[in-house]
């Protein structure tokens, strides 16, 4: 029994330190994202404890070699598991205010504070296989499997931390309640060792910690993961934090993870938005004087290009892609995104280019949400594949981010798109965050464009042409190229947004 109870505990210490490490992703999200960034910083702090507690964890072992010492670490790492979502509340707080006004060390103090608090639990959970190894070690000769043994079972436990959390356990308890799952399951186990070993009325004063996270549980409500002016709905989905907020002038916005951007606005009796969708109406007009009869749209959010499509071309076929199914349904609810030919579309862009799509007079490309920028959706090979959808005379329409004075991310696209198509054209949007890249399918001038937008008789595309005539220009942009081999983008963007937050 007191063999099969140690193995458990290993077995439950491998299952916890995955499932937390998952946990910590999905507790930091609503205030930071989960771009590369915050995951490279997740999965090296977590393995820094790991370490510490390996060695820490002989260390302790060789001093005081009974079980009953293991249990108790156990039970200090289940207790401090549970209470850790909500003693981290405070740490991410701070982030709204920080990433409002770019305020870098404010914002890194709220991040690296809450993993901070990560070193207590993975630290004693790393404790627990090493000393697991020193206590079942009977025999030098043998001590080889031993440890074998009870690293393949910690790995084991490991790997359905991982499934069993993304797939089990978010699903169903939430982030919270995935915290106070892993706690429960590791009280329980560690009382009982420790009942075994010291008996019960030792053992009932950890009990005590499983009734506190027990306590804490019961009464924790739910309620708002993330406090925002004119919140209307927020959901968590395996894609991301997603929240609808109305704002003081009656727009309906929506915005994921950090919610420093809004993907789609909406407000029921304006056509236009002045924000960057708005330029995707003038598009077609770098190739043509004829209005498109077609558009996919990669990256749909919650509808509003495709719906200022619809409202002035009228019901042409529209194809939009957006990857998470939950933005879709949410676009459907909150944002009136149920026009008869818009078909909405749960995929990733580049696997629809390559699997289901048609032909477009004009594919338009919104699915960058900085700083998650999907690198396959940047590269020559992808602007190949989109260039095989187009019309003869179809264009590319691609949203790039910008600060005020630093084009890199805007440079680069337009001269991975240069490598592909004859002509490549931008448009800045005056609010200092937005150009728009428009790539022609076949040779084009910048005078024919501006030629087409003088004919133009509807009221809401002469708004966006003198809106955009004054920045509209040629790309010149030789370098950098991005391909499928080569395409640092993540670096490239979280340079940008780190040397905006620290005002260089």
């Amino acid at each position: 029994m007191k063999n099969s109870l140690l193995l458990l505990i290993v077995f439950l210490g491998g299952v916890a330190s995955m499932g937390i490490e998952m946990a910590a992703s999905r507790l930091l999200r609503p205030f930071f994202g989960d771009s590369i960034l915050i995951w490279a910083n997740i999965i090296g702090l977590i393995l820094i404890y790991l370490t510490l507690g390996y060695y820490l964890g002989g260390k302790w072992a060789d001093r005081d070699p009974r079980a009953v010492t293991l249990y108790r670490i156990v039970a200090w790492a289940g207790f401090s598991t549970g209470i850790l979502p909500y003693v981290a509340r405070p740490f991410l707080q701070l982030a709204i205010p920080a990433l409002q006004k770019f305020d870098a060390g404010l914002g890194f103090t709220s991040f690296f504070g809450t993993l901070v608090l990560f070193i207590v639990p993975v630290t004693l959970l790393g404790c627990v296989s090493p000393f697991a190894i020193r206590l079942s070690t009977q025999d030098v000769s043998s001590s080889g499997s031993t440890a074998g043994k009870l690293y393949a079972l910690s790995t084991f436990g490991s790997i359905l931390g991982v499934f069993g959390t993304v797939f089990v356990l978010f699903q169903i308890l939430g982030t919270r309640g995935t915290f106070v799952a892993f706690s429960i399951v590791l009280l329980i186990g560690a009382v009982t060792g420790i009942a075994k070993e010291w008996g019960i009325p030792r053992a009932l004063k950890y009990a005590a910690m499983l009734v506190v996270i027990v306590m804490i549980a019961a009464f924790d409500t739910g309620g708002v993961v993330k406090a925002a002016q004119g919140l209307v709905y927020e959901t968590e989905s395996p894609y991301n934090f997603i929240q609808v907020i109305d704002d003081a002038d009656g727009w309906r916005l929506l915005t994921v993870n950090e919610g420093e951007a809004y993907q789609s606005a909406y407000k029921m009796n304006s056509v236009l938005t002045n924000g960057i969708w708005d330029l995707f109406l003038i598009a077609p007009y770098f190739a043509t004087n004829q209005p498109p009869k077609s558009l996919l749209m990669i990256g749909l959010a919650a509808g509003t290009t495709a719906r200022e499509y619809t409202l002035v071309y009228g019901a042409i076929p529209i194809d939009g892609v957006e990857l998470d199914p939950a933005i879709i349904a949410v676009g459907q609810k909150y944002f009136a995104m149920n026009e008869s030919n818009l078909r909405a579309i749960a995929d990733d862009g580049r696997n629809f280019l390559q699997t289901r799509a048609g032909t477009y007079d004009v594919i338009a490309v919104d699915a960058y949400r900085q700083p998650y920028i999907p690198f396959h959706l940047t590269t020559v090979e992808f602007f190949q594949q989109a260039q095989q959808h187009l019309n003869p005379h179809g264009v590319v329409a691609l949203n790039a981010a910008r600060t005020g004075s630093d084009y890199r991310l805007v440079d680069a696209l337009a001269a991975t798109m240069r490598q592909v198509f004859p002509n490549v054209y931008l448009i800045d949007h005056p609010n200092n965050a937005n150009t728009l890249i428009v790539a022609t399918n076949q040779p084009t001038r910048l005078e024919g464009f501006r030629a087409n937008v003088m004919q133009l008789r509807d009221e809401n595309l002469r708004q966006v042409a003198a809106q955009s005539m004054p920045t509209a220009r040629a790309a010149t942009q030789t370098e950098p190229v991005f391909t499928d081999n080569h395409a640092p983008v993540e670096n490239l963007i979280n340079d940008i947004i780190l040397r905006y937050a620290l005002g260089n």
